[in-house]
């Protein structure tokens, strides 16, 4: 040691000899420790820490609604307070968003909105129980690669001998809108993701790559994404977006009709049907002519897709059994709630059943049923589950709460101020303007928060103009789901854009004209098909507030 140093192994036994000795080197230590402290507290990611509770405290003291319409100012003050801590830590993700979605948990209760017991309710119902029991169901199709195994036979079947790319590339957006009806669109995309590069790495790259090389790979890439949304969009399962509209529906007007499994498919087949149909022609128009067959054919032939099938072999016991009971919880969802004359199964059970009463059943079965592998293992443990998507479950609760919150704080009366220009628009407007407010915010920030923030408003709005609710509900709820221009607007562009096909330019030249033409199909769905299969010519009972719609005239 030289004299500079501090020997901290030494004893004395002198009492005033300092237990740490301070030196030189340590003072310098301390201040570079003191320094860096400093440092790490002005981070970019702790100041978006510290902006939600700065947002919430300031809303807190600047804000009155004293003179609103709301009915409890503070209470109102409060839930904007709170949403604005939410959504910060939302927007920047300087917290985890499964943290985040828990944080109306602990700022309800202490901000005098809601009772814990009250807020606890919001993150576990009949659509959550939907959700998990369709997760462990999807869970189970990855697992023994069944999804893989439908993508090669359904893109073998498109994979014409001339190759003909515009009927290949729609084998491939079809095969992924399909498995997005069943799961979510983010979990379909980054699934057949793998299946859709795999086929283009048969191609050439680099310099070496011709202008309809490179146009079919983008092709394939965004068809990929867009019809992950797009099949998302047909069922319940599909995304977040839906079961979050449901959620709210069933939360707002709890005497009202539900919206089932099956009267949501009847409305958001037809629609995501006449979507896919246009995203197929933008692609092809766009990217992919017949044209270039002849450059594609040389490296993609039919001999590639088989043998990645026959990798698979034969379909074994357990895969059989899951896709049984997957085709019989399809089943299940669709006949529960059929017509006024035809009930469904559901009436049996006077109404006590939900889509997710099935859901979680047909998903326990996974747990009972031996897979015929190995002596005593089922098709489906606990340890397989650990992959379960709990922030898309805890972003739903949150979903719910936040909706219980505003609805209840009465600040759905402030808020729907600031779009009460929509009480002018006409009748057949309301659908387009509604469904363009919602996907231009969708494209900043996800669509599940877009959702939980625009519903509550549009209701509300609804009541103001004596409109069925669902006809701005939906068209909310449907615009949430065009996030087509940017990588951040869902976590599928994400996937997309990070193989390196395609650019942000290649998003907006593909995604402006399909979020156009998602809104025209919508446009004209939403009061021919929807009244039909909505009931929106008729009055809606708001069980917390009395009669929802005194006059509604079409």
């Amino acid at each position: 040691m030289d004299g500079n140093e501090v020997n901290y192994h030494a004893i004395t036994d002198d009492p005033k000899t300092p237990l740490l000795p301070v030196s030189d080197s340590i003072i310098l230590k301390s201040s570079h420790s003191l320094n860096s402290c400093i440092e790490s507290i002005f981070t970019l990611n702790n100041f978006f820490i510290l902006l939600g509770p700065l947002l919430c405290a300031i809303i807190c003291l600047s804000v009155n609604f004293d003179d609103g319409p709301a009915a409890t100012p503070t209470t109102s003050r409060n839930m904007l307070a709170v949403l604005a801590w939410v959504f910060a830590w939302w927007l920047t993700e300087a917290v985890p968003m499964p943290i985040t979605s828990m944080s109306p948990l602990f700022l309800f209760p202490l901000f005098g909105i809601a009772s814990s017991d009250d807020v606890a309710q919001s993150y576990m119902d009949d659509v959550i129980a939907l959700v998990l029991g369709s997760f462990i169901l999807a869970l189970a199709v990855e697992h023994y690669n069944i999804h893989r195994r439908l993508a090669l036979n359904i893109t073998l079947l498109f994979c014409g001998d001339p190759l003909n790319p515009p009927l290949l590339l729609l084998g491939i957006c079809g095969t992924t809108a399909f498995v997005s009806m069943w799961m979510h669109n983010v979990a379909a995309a980054m699934m057949m993701m793998p299946v859709a590069t795999g086929i283009l790495q048969r191609l050439p790259s680099g310099p070496t790559q011709s202008n309809d090389v490179s146009n079919f790979c983008k092709a394939v890439v965004l068809g990929v994404i867009y019809s992950a949304a797009v099949g998302g969009m047909s069922t319940l399962t599909g995304t977040g977006v839906n079961l979050i509209l449901v959620g709210m529906w069933k939360s707002y007007f709890p005497e009202a009709d539900p919206i089932s499994f099956s009267t949501w498919s009847l409305f958001a087949f037809p629609l995501a049907l006449l979507i896919f149909i246009a995203l197929w022609a933008i692609l092809c128009l766009l990217y992919c002519r017949r044209s270039s067959g002849k450059a594609l054919s040389a490296y993609l032939d039919k001999a590639h897709l088989k043998s990645e099938l026959d990798l698979l072999g034969p379909m074994a016991f357990a895969e059989k059994v899951v896709l049984i009971v997957f085709a019989i919880l399809i089943v299940l969802w669709m006949t529960r709630s059929i017509t006024d004359d035809i009930p469904g199964w559901g009436s049996l059970f006077k109404g006590r059943a939900g889509d997710g009463t099935v859901s979680v059943m047909m998903a326990t079965l996974l747990f009972i049923i031996p897979n015929k592998k190995q002596k005593g293992e089922k098709l489906m443990d606990w340890n397989k589950c650990k992959k379960l998507p709990w922030n898309i479950i805890l972003l739903l609760g949150a979903g719910f709460a936040i909706a219980d919150g505003v609805r209840s704080s009465g600040l759905t009366d402030v808020l729907s101020e600031a779009l009460d220009f929509l009480e002018k628009a006409p009748y057949l407007a309301i659908a387009p303007t509604v469904c363009l407010i919602s996907g231009t915010i969708t494209e900043f920030t996800s669509n599940n928060a877009t959702t939980t923030l625009v519903l509550p408003l549009l209701i509300q709005i609804a009541k103001t103009m004596h409109v069925h609710p669902l006809l701005l509900m939906v068209p909310g709820a449907i615009g949430a789901q065009f996030a087509f221009l940017l990588p951040t607007g869902t976590p599928s562009n994400i996937v997309g854009f990070t193989t390196g096909h395609i650019e942000i330019k290649d998003m907006i030249k593909t995604g402006l004209p399909l979020k156009i033409a998602g809104t025209l199909v919508l446009s004209i769905l939403m009061p021919t098909l929807g009244v039909i299969v909505f009931g929106t010519d008729k009055e809606v009972v708001n069980i917390a507030k009395g009669p929802f719609l005194h006059s509604h005239q079409i």
